[in-house]
């Protein structure tokens, strides 16, 4: 039996990142762990906001992108899975976005090999 999409309402959970940044960041090694996968942190993060504007559940995008929860479960997750372009495209197109990638300077201005 298939849900229809009236049946998925998303309902989101509460959850403050910088909140949950400041506390983590006291525990030993978190800071260092962090850094190394930033930025996929920034990518999960600006992926579950975009769901939440949509008001849409992981099986509703799945439905969308012709897909399963899991997968769209798997592309939720930071650090334990590398999208492709591909499948950021759908499911960006899934909650009514699209994808932008920019290249933005480093912070001290110099080339990661100098």
């Amino acid at each position: 039996m298939q849900l229809q999409m009236t049946e998925l309402k998303y309902k989101p959970v509460r959850h403050d990142h910088d909140a949950f940044l400041k506390k983590a960041k006291k525990r030993a090694g978190f800071h260092k762990a962090y850094e190394a996968i930033e930025t996929e942190y920034a990518l999960v993060n600006e992926m579950l906001k975009a769901r939440a504007r949509a008001g849409l559940t992981q099986e509703a995008v799945a439905q969308r992108m012709g897909t399963t929860k899991s997968a769209v479960s798997r592309l939720e997750s930071a650090g334990k899975h590398a999208p492709s372009v591909a499948s950021l495209k759908k499911y960006a197109k899934a909650v009514g976005c699209k994808l932008q990638v920019r290249f933005v300077a480093d912070s001290k201005g110099k080339y990661a090999n100098n």
